[in-house]
């Protein structure tokens, strides 16, 4: 879609400091019982709590140029495995072979009024154990400016919750085992509360549905077919004469889960 927004700069006070909260929650279960045999994934921790890092950090996560509603850009990586490593000491934004078309870290703005600026963002990365690797299904969330101060106003990068959204490799000698579970909650985040929840965006706006979909089409270019809903399928295959070919999977296409 093309917003009809007037395009919008955004800039943080680079003199700013911004306190992030960490957190991980203990593995509440895996399919094949990782989350108990496998002491690295039993004991994940967070590696730091609390971290104050400089707003240019979160500058990374802004476009380098006016953007309007509905635009999307590349996040600079150095930035996002900083703030990574406040989770764990060694994340990965290169997954390889693990993540299929799931690379990259893209940004798109939501909404804006005079005051606040809403980006929702999605990124992909693991981190590297000495013994596997741990592998979210990814990583989305809000960034909301303060565009009158030029400061974060609230700040969230989560995993969303399952029923499975994880995928981990538990390397033995000469192979790797896999695994899939769920974690209830793997976040940064800056504030407590969303201020923008309530606000009323008159220079124009898309729902959070449209904006993940724009994101989505960044990762996966199966989100490019017009699809067509079950329900539909028959009548349409016995209108237009075609045969229908039924694909069936274990997992999600959308994210990295398994």
């Amino acid at each position: 879609m093309k917003s009809t927004s007037d395009p919008i700069t955004l800039n943080l006070d680079k003199n700013a400091e911004v306190n992030v909260n960490a957190f991980i929650a203990p593995i509440e279960w895996t399919i094949n019982g990782f989350h108990v045999e496998w002491d690295t994934l039993a004991n994940l921790r967070v590696a730091e709590p609390e971290k104050q890092y400089p707003a240019s950090v979160f500058q990374a996560f802004l476009p380098s140029e006016a953007v309007s509603v509905g635009d999307h850009w590349q996040i600079e990586g150095d930035s996002v495995l900083t703030l990574l490593r406040q989770l764990h000491p060694n994340p990965n934004l290169d997954i390889g072979i693990n993540a299929g078309d799931s690379r990259g870290l893209w940004a798109c703005l939501r909404a804006y009024n005079d005051q606040f600026a809403d980006i929702v963002f999605r990124i992909h990365a693991e981190f590297n154990f000495e013994d596997g690797r741990f592998t979210p299904s990814q990583f989305t969330g809000h960034f909301v400016t303060d565009r009158t101060g030029e400061k974060v106003a609230f700040f969230e990068m989560y995993v969303p919750e399952g029923p499975i959204n994880f995928d981990v490799g538990w390397r033995q000698e000469k192979y790797s085992i896999i695994d899939s579970g769920l974690c209830s909650q793997m976040e940064l985040r800056v504030g407590t509360q969303n201020p923008i929840q309530d606000a009323k965006f008159t220079e124009g706006s898309i729902t959070q549905e449209e904006a993940e979909r724009i994101l989505r089409r960044r990762f996966y270019k199966w989100e490019r077919i017009n699809w067509v809903p079950p329900e539909q399928v028959l009548d349409m295959a016995q209108t237009q004469q075609k045969p229908i070919h039924v694909i069936s999977i274990d997992g999600p296409l959308a994210d990295e889960a398994c």
